[in-house]
Parts: structure tokens; C-alpha cells; sequence
């Protein structure tokens, strides 16, 4: 079950981030793809700041992860370095302990994420339009999705 959903500007892709950030709690795990400048950062930040993350967040592309706290300890990981790489980075931990997991190209690591999660896809349409897919798997981000398009 895929839904879509058109944004036409940045303002309207932060307000669908921060929408986002009330329906999710430990140990949510949530994956962005899309190319490169599609948006997943600028998306990540606004979760984040949603999750009630004061730091500025950045993309972790050279350092894999970086933790925030704010409401839930947050997770912001970018495994594009990742590719062909057998690396364990304590996997289980991330994913199933008390933070909410935000993944930046999660396809390349896609064995190792849990089956449960939201995965979504960001299409640059436009300047600043943007097709946002959503697609759930697990009962508990089916119902997120659900209220997000509602």
C-alpha cells in the first residue's frame, strides 16, 4: 500500500515532515530515498526539529551516524558509504532500542533493517515540488500513513 502525496514548496514539505514527527515513537524506523538533492536532508531536519531535536542537523555522510536527543533519542544515519561493505555497525541496537531511526539511502542496507518500518521515496517534480511517497509495512505504520493523509 503506497500512498502519494504532492508538495509544491519548501514550506509545505517541512509542515509534512513536522506532521510526521507527532505520529512516531521508539523504536520507529523511517528510510528516505532519492537522488542526490531530491531532499532527504532538508526532510530529516525538519523531522527532527519536529522530534524536538535543538541541534542543527546535518547530513552524517562521512561519519555514517550521528544521535540526537530531543523528545526520543533520534538517529540520523546516511550508509551511502555503506555500499558492498559487510560492516556491522551494532545494528539490532539502532534499530530495536529507544530511538527513533531515520535512514538516508537505506538501500544499501537493506538486509539488515527491520521489516516493520515507513519507507519513503522523495521525487523532485519541480524547483521545489516534490512527489513524497509513502510506503508501510507493519500494521503500526500503515495506521501512520493512514492519518497522514487523512
Amino acid at each position: 500500500m503506497k500512498k502519494q502525496l504532492h508538495v509544491s514548496s519548501l514550506e509545505e514539505t517541512l509542515d509534512l515532515a513536522k506532521r510526521l514527527s507527532q505520529l512516531l515513537s521508539p523504536p520507529d524506523v523511517v528510510t528516505l530515498e532519492g537522488d542526490l538533492g531530491a531532499g532527504k536532508t532538508t526532510f530529516t531536519q525538519a523531522l527532527a526539529k519536529g522530534l524536538g531535536v535543538q541541534r542543527t542537523v546535518s547530513s552524517p555522510t562521512f561519519t555514517i551516524i550521528k544521535q540526537y536527543e530531543g523528545t526520543y533519542p533520534v538517529n540520523h544515519l546516511d550508509v551511502y558509504r555503506l555500499e558492498d561493505s559487510e560492516e556491522d555497525l551494532g545494528w539490532d541496537e539502532l534499530f530495536y532500542g529507544d530511538a527513533i531511526s531515520i535512514v538516508e539511502w537505506a538501500q544499501f542496507i537493506e538486509e539488515e533493517l527491520p521489516e516493520n518500518r515507513l519507507a519513503i521515496r522523495i521525487i523532485r517534480t519541480g524547483d521545489t515540488a516534490r512527489m513524497i511517497e509513502l510506503e508501510p509495512t507493519g500494521t503500526h505504520f500503515i495506521k501512520i500513513c493512514e492519518a497522514m493523509t487523512q
